[in-house]
């Protein structure tokens, strides 16, 4: 409850932001699993993921939205629920929000230690640039299926794009020379030339969903079956196969079908390579870890190596 009303008075002021949570939930369970470590900052010589250039365009301001949560819910049970659930229960109730399906969120995740380099985020992370073989290679390991792979790209029916993410379909990169690429739609070619009138624009940007921006719908499979779609990563669902192409068109035509797909997707999302039990921790403030003094180990090391466990499995402890 505490969650859901600090997030639903942040939304009520900028719905936009109800992309930007549901993509941090995304990009931290998709890197060393749903264990906050997305949230954790770095320095100079030891960048976080939040550096890594797949991570460059995350909100600033969803990023803010998740560190009130916290501290409402520490104000309330300090100690107790930790950044990673709050990712989790941010990103649902931003779906639900935003008119997509509600669905459960199991609760018991722990926060990691440390965050992952670059080169584990950059091979974790989706381009908006892949295509559909590129996609199921990064999904596939995870225990995705095509058809879940594809709900999952529903989450962009919110949400915005900077230019220089899909101005590969519009611009020779290397030269800056306008190309034209087939698969996109004439009219909404033309459009985006408009909004981003050169290469390696990193200011402007485009929705996502042309027709619903801010709803959480099915019509962005509507927008990838005309060719309307802003990613190749989007429109190589519908040209790259015969059944991804399939599956848009029945996400396409039924809302629920793709809800119900989606949902099966997050939930199994929100359960990637989970810290559990006595692993990891929960931390106190979500950008740092908890402090790692001697005299702070030796208080909590017997407390966590001694605490009950509930018939779930969960560690019970008493400070």
């Amino acid at each position: 409850d505490i969650v859901k009303s600090t997030l639903e008075q942040a939304l009520d002021q900028d719905i936009t932001q109800a992309a930007g949570l549901l993509r941090l939930h995304f990009h931290d369970c998709f890197v060393q699993g749903c264990d906050g470590s997305l949230l954790l900052t770095g320095s100079a010589s030891n960048p976080s993921e939040q550096e890594a250039q797949p991570n460059l365009s995350l909100r600033a301001r969803a990023l803010q939205i998740i560190d009130e949560i916290k501290t409402a819910v520490e104000a309330s049970c300090s100690g107790v629920v930790t950044c990673a659930d709050v990712l989790a229960l941010a990103a649902r109730d931003s779906v639900a929000k935003a008119g997509g399906p509600k669905y459960p969120v199991p609760l018991g995740r722990r926060d990691s230690l440390d965050f992952a380099s670059e080169s584990v985020v950059l091979a974790n992370i989706p381009t908006p640039t892949s295509n559909l073989t590129q996609l199921m290679s990064i999904f596939g390991p995870k225990g995705f299926s095509l058809t879940d792979m594809i709900a999952l790209s529903g989450g962009h029916t919110i949400g915005v794009a900077h230019c220089n993410s899909f101005d590969n379909r519009l611009y020779d990169t290397s030269t800056g020379e306008a190309i034209v690429d087939p698969t996109l739609e004439n009219s909404f070619a033309r459009n985006l030339y408009s909004i981003c009138p050169a290469v390696n624009n990193t200011v402007n940007t485009a929705n996502l969903d042309v027709l619903t921006p801010n709803y959480f719908d099915n019509s962005y499979y509507v927008n990838v079956q005309r060719n309307q779609a802003l990613f190749t990563s989007d429109q190589s669902l519908y040209t790259d196969s015969t059944d991804s192409g399939d599956i848009v068109d029945s996400f396409a035509s039924k809302k629920t079908v793709f809800f119900k797909k989606f949902v099966l997707g997050m939930v199994q999302m929100g359960q990637l390579d989970v810290l559990t039990g006595s692993e990891g921790e929960i931390r106190s403030k979500c950008s740092v870890p908890n402090p790692t003094s001697s005299s702070y180990e030796e208080v909590i090391r017997p407390i966590i190596s001694t605490g009950e466990r509930s018939r779930s499995g969960r560690v019970h402890s008493e400070l």
